[in-house]
């Protein structure tokens, strides 16, 4: 295994700190680790919090700024960072009108981000929390109970970072979170594994006519092994996947700060639908060629069209990545006026930024 590093132990930090230097607009915390914008909490706004494992960069560091995240925490490789990290990165980016924590539905993240969410009410915090489960590929995995959160995680931190910044309150932002995440949709395959520094060897094998079909972007498997043949047909099944499996019910867990406990909450997906407009994201889970992403983007513009689906904005590139996995994910998130206007507002982070 050739990896651009020094040491195991030390790979986080320099990256970090490499990040930092090329970034000045953020400042990177050491002890613990959490990256937020340099000028500090905005008075008066909502602060937007997540974080995760590394990995899967630039989600999250990378999209911290105006417009988007106030703070990211930095777990070790396809680990959860820790409640401290968070406990401390939610002080340090209170404004006063509270923080919102947004969380991929993982095991490890939602045990700390909730722990991080009690202690940060004890400490005199307004604080609230968002679940984000938008792989339709599995209910439940080894990882997590329920969906795993993906690259809507991204969709929903523009979304809501745009809201926070208009002056939307704490309600409002997990009114609109919930909504985010109830309309949109992922679906990722994986033509070759990731490479996990601490383990030094691919997370599975494949055969060069096979794809993993479903794959989490730690590399975790989907629905089966599949046989892969062409662009368009891994494509076309990926696109009937996320119509297909688009209906879903749970219950989640919500935090009521005005009796400071966890309440069950009832939740909804719906199948996309002709005449629904959409985000669509092509995400390069780590190694794909940008030329390959766009021959995706291609079919699924047809298969778009072919259903009725109408594609009211695009991201292709990398967002939400898995190490150097080649692979792809594909998210179709259900839009609105009101969400469109979101999106097109101005953001200006490393990794997001239009005027």
């Amino acid at each position: 295994m050739k990896k651009l590093l020094n040491s195991l132990e030390s790979v986080l930090d320099e990256q970090l700190l490499g990040m930092g230097e090329a970034h000045p607009e953020l400042r990177v915390h050491q002890e613990p680790r959490f990256v937020t914008r340099a000028e500090g909490p905005v008075p008066g706004k909502v602060a937007l919090l997540s974080g995760g494992g590394s990995g899967h960069e630039p989600m999250h560091c990378g999209f911290v700024g105006e417009g988007m995240l106030d703070g990211a925490c930095p777990g070790e490789i396809f680990t959860s960072p820790t409640p401290d990290q968070m406990y401390q990165c939610g002080q340090a980016i209170d404004g006063g009108a509270g923080v919102l924590l947004i969380i991929k539905n993982y095991t490890g993240d939602v045990m700390n981000f909730e722990t991080a969410t009690e202690l940060l009410h004890d400490s005199g915090t307004l604080v609230a929390t968002v679940l984000v489960d938008d792989d339709v590929a599995v209910k439940d995995s080894l990882f997590t109970a329920g969906r795993r959160g993906v690259a809507n995680t991204m969709l929903m931190e523009k979304l809501l970072g745009a809201a926070a910044l208009r002056g939307d309150d704490l309600e409002a932002l997990v009114a609109l979170g919930h909504k985010v995440n109830n309309q949109g949709h992922s679906i990722g395959i994986a033509l070759g594994a990731c490479i996990v520094p601490a383990a030094g060897r691919p997370s599975f094998i494949l055969a060069d006519n096979e794809m993993e079909f479903g794959v989490g972007i730690h590399g975790e498997p989907g629905i089966e092994r599949r046989p892969f043949t062409t662009l368009n047909q891994a494509v076309d099944d990926m696109f009937h996947t996320l119509i297909e499996h688009g209906p879903y019910q749970r219950t989640i867990r919500v935090w009521d700060r005005n009796f400071a406990a966890w309440r069950d909450e009832s939740q909804s997906k719906r199948a996309l639908a002709r005449g629904d407009r959409v985000i669509a994201l092509v995400n390069n889970l780590g190694a794909t060629p940008l030329s390959e992403l766009y021959g995706v983007y291609h079919r699924l513009a047809e298969r778009c069209a072919e259903a009725g689906i109408i594609i009211e904005r695009n991201l292709v590139g990398s967002y939400c990545t898995s190490l150097d996995m080649q692979g792809v994910s594909i998210t179709l998130l259900q839009v609105d006026d009101e969400l469109l206007s979101l999106w097109d507002a101005p953001v200006k982070t490393p990794a997001l930024r239009w005027n």
